[in-house]
């Protein structure tokens, strides 16, 4: 068990986005970068990104200087999108979940974005 969002979560979530044939199947052909910003977590405003090149994904904390979007969310959106209750659609329209950066990419990208909770939902997560 991994406490959310720390270094041992992301090594696993890693792990599990990689394994999932549904993540797996969406990022084939896929070149994408999204910074994750989380506020009002424990630690403090928390920031980890997600990469996609070559068929393969990697989450790590700490920024990414070449994002493609930039996703920002409170600690509460986080967690009920990562257990699941609360979808990421949802929640970015009813503005608990914000997005920034080229808007095309993710429009095209739809794909990623929808297999990237379910993908991590079989984790077993500290929150």
């Amino acid at each position: 068990m991994s406490q959310f969002l720390s270094d041992a979560f992301m090594t696993e979530a890693t792990e599990a986005l990689n394994t999932d044939p549904d993540f797996t199947a969406a990022i084939s052909d896929v070149d994408l970068a999204i910074e994750f910003t989380v506020t009002d977590t424990p630690e403090g405003t928390v920031v980890y990104g997600l990469s996609v090149a070559d068929g393969a994904a990697q989450l790590a904390m700490g920024e990414v200087s070449d994002a493609d979007l930039q996703v920002t969310n409170d600690y509460d959106t986080a967690v009920g999108i990562s257990k699941g209750d609360l979808n990421t659609q949802m929640a970015f329209m009813s503005g608990r979940l914000r997005v920034t950066g080229d808007m095309a990419k993710l429009m095209l990208n739809q794909g990623v974005i929808n297999a990237f909770a379910p993908a991590l939902s079989r984790l077993d997560v500290e929150y």
